[in-house]
Parts: structure tokens; C-alpha cells; sequence
């Protein structure tokens, strides 16, 4: 992973809620707060929480006197998140790196972190801090994106950006987003850092859009594959979008378009 690939600033937040949230989150974020609120937390933490799309569906299944803590590195992203959930006194917000959470040992009986793990640096380390923070027989919940290949669209834009720079292709959805989907490895991670019980589930959906366009537009400028692509030409950003959209109507058709999405849940106990 490289220091871009966490880089989700300038417009990225608002092209990400709009356009990738409902195109391929938001069925994993129902999924989320469901497994999430059967524990019946009465004090939640959310890292890398991104636009809010889990704290919107997890909210309204708590009950009234639970606190929800939600959190996430990057602070545009955060802001954007704040400004789509309804008013909730039971909700702080706060910037928080997930590597070092402050917060102290045993102050939650629930963590939840959607499709962020695999920006961790260190992900024994992630797990860890994850695990110190949340009281014994708490419940960790995340989830992470299957290989590449197993999500439609994904796979489609990185191969339109690969014809664009065949000498150095921009790699990020296949390399961060995509890049980690070893159930065993993530399992060991998960006992190495001191999970017991771990629970996992692979979940396949349908990634829906109106047009090829919005996919093209939801990878290519609402994701950090954007900075690649500006960083080798960024006055060819909109003509790659084009050609994307071009591709994904080739693959999948004009109109209203579909795709398959796949990726991996983990409920870990501690």
C-alpha cells in the first residue's frame, strides 16, 4: 500500500458517498449492523467509519441509551459523514487513527470497521489495538472485499486504467481494496491477536447503477485510484472515465447495468 492510497481528500468524499456508496457498500453496511446490533452494545466504536454509510444503517438499531463512537483518520471524510446522519445525541465523532485508538482498555463492548482493515499498516497490530479496547467477551465485526476478480466492475475499470499506462498501471483497487482476501491468514492475524472465536462468512451481492457511467465515475474520481491517475496525467482524468464507462457498457451492457460484488465478513470474540 502506498501513502495515496489512503489519501481520500479534495472531492473524493462527496464522489465516493454519492456515487460508490449506494453502488456497492451499502448492502455490507446493512449486513454490518445487523450482526453488530444482535450483541445489543450499549458502547460502540467505528473505525475508518469513511461517509457514514454503516453508522446510518447501525444508528437506528441501538437502543436509546447506547453510545456510538465514530471514527476515522481522514477528517473530510468524517465531516462528510456528520453531515448526511440525522441529529443523534447518542453519536460522537471524533478523528481517530485505528493503529492507536484514545481510548483505554475495555470501553467497548462492540468494534466495527467496514472494508478498512486492509488500510492498516500493520494488521496484527490494528487487530490488537481493536482487541485492547474492547471489554472481555466484546465482538469485533469487519469485513474485507474478495479478489479482484470476484468484483465485476472493479475489475473492469482496472483493466480500462491499464490500457491507459501499460507500463506502470494504476493498481489500487486490485492492490488495497481487493489485495487482502486470505480468510486463513486473516484468521491467524486474528488469534495472533488474541481473538478466540472467530466466525466468518462470505456474502455475494448484486452491484446495481443506472448507467456504465456511474461506476466509471464511482472508481475512477470516488477513490484513490484518482491520485494514480492524476499522478501520471491528470488532464486525461475524465477521458479514462469515459473510456471506463465505455468498457463497463461493452461488458455489461447500456442502460442500467449490474455486476457481481463479493467479500468476506469476520465476527471475532474476544
Amino acid at each position: 500500500m502506498t501513502e495515496s492510497d489512503r489519501n481520500f481528500t479534495g472531492s473524493i468524499p462527496d464522489i465516493y458517498d454519492d456515487y460508490l456508496v449506494p453502488l456497492i457498500f451499502e448492502p455490507y453496511a446493512q449486513d454490518m449492523a445487523r450482526r453488530v446490533a444482535e450483541t445489543s452494545p450499549a458502547k460502540v466504536l467505528e473505525t475508518a467509519a469513511g461517509s457514514g454509510v454503516v453508522t446510518r444503517a447501525l444508528a437506528p438499531l441501538l437502543a436509546g441509551r447506547a453510545r456510538y463512537v465514530v471514527t476515522d483518520l481522514n477528517p473530510p471524510m468524517l465531516e462528510r459523514a456528520k453531515r448526511q446522519q440525522p441529529a443523534d445525541g447518542r453519536i460522537d465523532w471524533q478523528p481517530a487513527d485505528a493503529m492507536a485508538l484514545p481510548f483505554e482498555d475495555g470501553a467497548f463492548d462492540a468494534v466495527c470497521c467496514q472494508f478498512g482493515v486492509m488500510f492498516l499498516p500493520d494488521k496484527v497490530a490494528g487487530y490488537r489495538e481493536a482487541r485492547r479496547v474492547l471489554r472481555d467477551g466484546g465482538t469485533f465485526v469487519f469485513n474485507v472485499w474478495d479478489r479482484i476478480e470476484h468484483n465485476h466492475f472493479a475489475q473492469s475499470v482496472t483493466d480500462t486504467a491499464a490500457g491507459f499506462f501499460p507500463d506502470d498501471p494504476p493498481r489500487f483497487l486490485a492492490r488495497t481494496p481487493h489485495g487482502y482476501h486470505d480468510v486463513d491468514a486473516i484468521c491467524a492475524e486474528l488469534r495472533a491477536a488474541g481473538f478466540g472465536q472467530i466466525e466468518v462468512a462470505t456474502i455475494t451481492e448484486e452491484s446495481r447503477a443506472g448507467s456504465p457511467r456511474d461506476p466509471a465515475v464511482a472508481y475512477c474520481q470516488g477513490t484513490p485510484l484518482r491520485n494514480e491517475l492524476e499522478q501520471r496525467a491528470a488532464e486525461r482524468l475524465e477521458e479514462i472515465t469515459q473510456a471506463a464507462a465505455r468498457d463497463i457498457e461493452r461488458r455489461f451492457g447500456a442502460g442500467p447495468v449490474s455486476g457481481r460484488i463479493q467479500g468476506h465478513v469476520f465476527v471475532a470474540m474476544t
